[in-house]
């Protein structure tokens, strides 16, 4: 066999395609991340700079020159009707029944009174386990009433002069830090509430699972449903 029919062991050189990108090495990344963030910065303070500059424009008189525009508020006439006494802290929530005779308030000294507003009487005085009962509401039907604070949950009791209400609590809501609000959506088996996890939800009362989650960026503090 001549050198000619040889086979040829030698390899040519890889070619590149011509449009492969170039590999990038961690440090030409790591660069163009910074280029890209610096630009991004540099955008969002030409935005914070036009925002001030509308803002600026809006800004044309005092605050006190632009309420004498407006009219006078008429004198409320505001009277003192009753007092009701029998909290020991500081009453941090209430809230008026339907029936717009009873209240239900909750306080520092972890106590959730039940009253009636015509007569000053406590119809039911509980106990909860925890300081800082932050949150109270009363039901659509004014037949059950929740609350909750440092324990972190809802609870709801059925309101009834005939069994002991304590042994009916049932637990509704569940956060991971303090509950600060509640309220019932317009049915007694829909609460909302708020926690200072930053987190509100909407629960099933009956089956106390959640309907609905919504997580905001900072702690909340009220809620209200129209």
């Amino acid at each position: 066999m001549s050198t000619e029919d040889k086979p040829s062991t030698s390899k040519e050189p890889t070619k590149m395609p011509e449009n492969a990108a170039p590999a990038i090495s961690a440090g030409d990344a790591a660069a163009r991340q910074g280029d890209q963030i610096e630009v991004l910065a540099k955008e969002a303070e030409e935005l914070r700079k036009k925002l001030d500059q509308e803002r600026q424009k809006l800004n044309d008189i005092p605050i006190q020159q632009a309420a004498e525009r407006l009219d006078p508020l008429p004198n409320l006439g505001i009277k003192q009707r009753r007092i009701l006494k029998g909290h020991a802290g500081k009453v941090l929530c209430m809230d008026w029944s339907l029936d717009k005779r009873h209240i239900v308030s909750s306080s520092q000294d972890g106590k959730v009174i039940v009253w009636d507003g015509f007569t000053t009487n406590k119809e039911h005085a509980l106990t909860m386990p925890t300081t800082w009962v932050m949150a109270c509401a009363y039901s659509p039907s004014s037949q059950l009433i929740a609350c909750g604070g440092l324990d972190n949950k809802c609870s709801v009791f059925p309101l009834s002069f005939e069994d002991d209400i304590l042994q009916k609590k049932r637990s509704v809501a569940t956060h991971t830090s303090y509950m600060s609000c509640c309220m019932f959506l317009r049915s007694d088996n829909l609460l909302l509430t708020g926690s200072g996890d930053s987190t509100c939800a909407i629960w099933d009362v009956e089956s106390g699972q959640v309907r609905q989650h919504g997580l905001h960026s900072f702690i909340t503090i009220s809620v209200l449903f129209e």
